[in-house]
């Protein structure tokens, strides 16, 4: 009986991480399904195809790999946190990079056809999105994988960028769903009413991304699925409050 808990326990995690994997999936798949079927596919040649890579780059990169890579210190509770740091940074990493891809095609795209840049709400939230996210790695980078700041300041930055990476991701869903409404009204504005099927699939798609950040805001904010203190992260904490409270750090 004693056990029956914990393994029910990690029955419902694994669950919910299975889900949330599909829904992330289902929604890089549509995406591409959307732009690929309803929107004649992918090029790079500054034509409409060429503006497609873009959604789907943005669903891929700015939010599963983005939400993905804030999972995996959840998933990988038990692993040596070095290595989860790695893999944490390299899926940022590629993230980032398929979402410039993504941003180099919209302006491309619009350089060709002569269309104005940045005057939308998406456009400006999404600008934003990518900033911070650069912002985010680099400081993530620095602090956390090559770490050059003091423990002090590691620390202190630690609870910002964990509570950032949230933010980041909720944004990028956000712009998402900006992105999707407007796409839609410029292309099919006057049968979008009317239920036409593509309208149906790009809403189906925000429903599943929506949920998709639901889903991952759970998994990383329950208590009970972080990951467990290891000595490096007892030793930092120590020290922290050994600066801040003026305390001495004792040893076991």
């Amino acid at each position: 009986m004693d056990e029956s808990a914990p393994r029910q326990g990690r029955s419902v995690f694994v669950g919910l991480v299975g889900a949330s994997q599909v829904l992330g999936l289902a929604s890089v798949v549509l995406t591409g399904v959307w732009m690929g079927h309803y929107r004649q596919g992918f090029a790079w040649d500054g034509s409409a195809q060429e503006f497609n890579l873009h959604p789907l780059c943005m669903v891929l990169g700015l939010v599963f790999l983005h939400g993905d890579a804030i999972l995996v210190y959840r998933v990988f509770r038990n692993e040596a946190k070095r290595n989860v740091k790695v893999l944490h940074g390299v899926i940022h990493l590629l993230a980032l990079i398929i979402s410039i891809i993504g941003f180099a095609a919209v302006f491309d795209f619009h350089r060709a056809a002569k269309i104005p840049d940045m005057y939308s709400l998406h456009s400006w939230c999404g600008m934003a999105t990518l900033v911070l996210f650069c912002i985010q790695w680099v400081m993530g980078l620095l602090f956390f994988l090559f770490p050059v700041a003091s423990s002090w300041l590691r620390a202190s930055y630690l609870p910002v960028h964990v509570f950032c990476g949230l933010v980041l991701l909720v944004m990028a869903i956000g712009t998402s769903l900006l992105g999707i409404t407007e796409k839609l009204l410029f292309s099919i504005m006057p049968t979008y009413s009317k239920f036409a099927p593509e309208g149906v699939l790009a809403n189906v798609l925000g429903l599943l991304l929506v949920c998709f950040g639901v889903l991952l805001g759970y998994l990383i904010t329950r208590e009970e699925y972080r990951r467990p203190p290891n000595p490096e992260e007892e030793s930092l904490s120590v020290h922290f409050k050994t600066l801040t409270e003026g305390g001495s750090p004792t040893t076991p």
